[in-house]
């Protein structure tokens, strides 16, 4: 080969270095087989990390994208290696994480022909994917890497997938690295139109009793600050939903909490009572909504939105603002006026001071035996005393009562499986963001339910000597948040929920992790100061009482004005 040819593994390795990508996860296989190859050459520059299973691996991927900002990349071969990143592709779909997944191929001549391992994953990752890429000629692959990781942090983040064939990545090419990026008709709006900002301002400025729902995309844009100043400014009220924790500070006397089907009732009857909901980077997912048509019945609808496709999408927008949400708040803050909002507030903080004390765990009397939010009051407090800690929480009661009874005061702290609700998120995503925020301490909140379904990745923490990383199983013996609709809602018919598991302590130790068992309410804190100062992976098993349940709750299909609070 001459200086200035590479083969196509080669060139996808330079390609990921341009766009400044510093880590992989994945597993190798067959038809990836060339790229791996090619991996060695590069170490110095990518740091490849060998999970354990291909879910994990992408699920790692979007906590490295969610704690660090950048696009995470994940790695798979063909066929099953591919169809098991279709999980965290999808939850990256909906969650709009900035993800680009590389898979192998078979090779062109035997395309179609069932070989062996041959999957269409193009085809599976159309629905959930921004763009699907399949690459049989390796002159494509500059242009195709750029485009694709422009799309995936572009407009609303997501997940881009190239699958690459096997003799692609064997060829040898001259790379062409001046090819322009050129993509018709994919034009994210940036900044939103004058127009519409202004019939937003003048909405918000005639309001009596306004309020602000921050969504996730507060949070991708950067917006946080310009999201205080403006709420600040205007003395409007703040709420943030589960994927916007973290947006707004929640000690400020402007915030009121989370919204939705397991959101405060002050908080819902608020929006049902609002003027003007000015909605800023939230889809208006239906856990937030309950039933649409009856969502915010006496609002004006101010939405602004990076994209489009989300304009009235399930609930309607009065005043679509599309554009990025850091431009907008900072364009909102000179044409909004401050505004008298002190009677409305008092009122809010009113239904607060009727409705939040009924809810007994609120009131944080620790009993036993263990109850778990006596483990989320003393993680609470742990926390207040530190700065340098995020949360990656699973999928399950212990992730409500984590965004309910933790206190978030900076973005990035808090990071879930939102719109996919995908169990067995946590553990990976910990060990992505563990590696994107060395200095942080990465505590990861899971459910005994989630925590069997990807706790093979605890070897992988450990291989990579990863010492921040801190589990904590809510450990109830069942299928909580199931268990628990089947008590409300099925008749108390429990069909499947009962959950057995082993010494979850034990198997920490056998990964080379400390490990350690909690049943007494005096326990937990000196536990899990343990886990905070011990240097290295840790688990605290918190076996809790079984039938504890996760208050409010709106039934679906109910209103948010509908909920059961005990």
């Amino acid at each position: 080969m001459s200086a200035a040819m590479r083969t196509g593994a080669q060139i996808i390795c330079e390609a990921l270095i341009r766009e400044n990508v510093e880590v992989l996860f994945g597993i190798p296989g067959g038809n990836i087989m060339p790229l791996y190859h090619a991996l060695w050459e590069y170490h110095a520059h990518l740091r490849h990390v060998l999970c354990r299973h291909e879910q994990g691996a992408g699920h790692a991927a979007e906590g490295y994208a969610r704690a660090s900002g950048r696009v995470g990349v994940c790695i798979a071969t063909s066929g099953p290696g591919a169809t098991n990143l279709v999980t965290p592709i999808a939850d990256a779909w909906m969650d709009g994480t900035p993800l680009v997944a590389i898979t192998g191929q078979v090779s062109r001549a035997v395309l179609g022909s069932d070989a062996f391992q041959e999957v269409d994953i193009t085809g599976i990752t159309v629905p959930v994917t921004k763009h699907s890429y399949l690459v049989s000629d390796a002159h494509e692959l500059p242009r195709v890497v750029a485009e694709a990781f422009h799309i995936a942090r572009t407009g609303r983040p997501g997940p881009v997938l190239i699958d690459v064939t096997k003799d692609a990545q064997l060829a040898t090419v001259t790379p062409d690295w001046s090819q322009p990026l050129d993509l018709p008709g994919y034009r994210p709006a940036q900044v939103p139109h004058a127009d519409s900002l202004q019939a937003a301002a003048d909405a918000l400025s005639r309001a009596a009793r306004p309020l602000i729902l921050a969504g996730h995309g507060v949070i991708q844009s950067g917006a946080s600050d310009a999201l205080l100043a403006f709420a600040e400014h205007t003395g409007i009220p703040v709420i943030t939903t589960l994927q916007g924790l973290g947006a707004f500070p929640q000690e400020h006397p402007l915030s009121l909490g989370m919204p939705g089907m397991h959101g405060w009732v002050h908080v819902n009857r608020a929006i049902q009572a609002c003027d003007v909901l000015c909605n800023i980077g939230s889809r208006f997912d239906d856990r937030v909504t309950g039933k649409a048509s009856t969502f915010a019945p006496r609002a004006t609808i101010v939405h602004v939105d990076i994209d489009a496709a989300e304009m009235a999408k399930t609930v309607r927008a009065d005043i679509p603002v599309l554009g990025d949400a850091r431009r907008a708040l900072e364009a909102l803050r000179v044409l909004v006026p401050t505004l008298d909002t002190a009677s409305w507030r008092a009122t809010v903080h009113a239904l607060r001071a009727e409705y939040q004390p009924r809810q007994a765990y609120v009131r944080r009397e620790r009993i036993a035996p263990l109850m778990p939010y006596d483990v989320f009051d003393v993680m609470h407090e742990t926390f207040a005393r530190r700065a340098d800690w995020r949360v990656v929480t699973d999928v399950g009661q212990h992730q409500m009562w984590a965004a309910q009874l933790l206190e978030w005061r900076r973005p990035g702290t808090h990071i879930t499986s939102g719109g996919a609700g995908t169990m067995g998120f946590a553990i990976p995503a910990a060990l992505g963001a563990a590696i994107a925020a060395p200095n942080d301490t990465i505590w990861a909140v899971v459910g005994d339910g989630g925590f069997q379904m990807t706790n093979q990745e605890l070897a992988t923490i450990q291989q990579e000597g990863l010492r921040n990383v801190k589990v904590a199983v809510i450990n109830n013996g069942h299928l909580g948040m199931v268990r628990q609709w089947q008590e409300l809602f099925h008749s108390r018919r429990y069909s499947g929920t009962p959950l057995s598991g082993p010494d979850f302590a034990a198997l920490a130790h056998a990964y080379g992790m400390m490990g350690v068992r909690v049943e007494r309410v005096e326990e937990a804190a000196p536990a899990i100061e343990r886990a905070w100062r011990h240097d290295g992976p840790s688990l605290v098993d918190f076996r809790v009482d079984q039938g504890a349940n996760v208050f409010p709750i709106v039934p679906a299909g109910s209103s948010i004005g509908e909920m059961i609070t005990q």
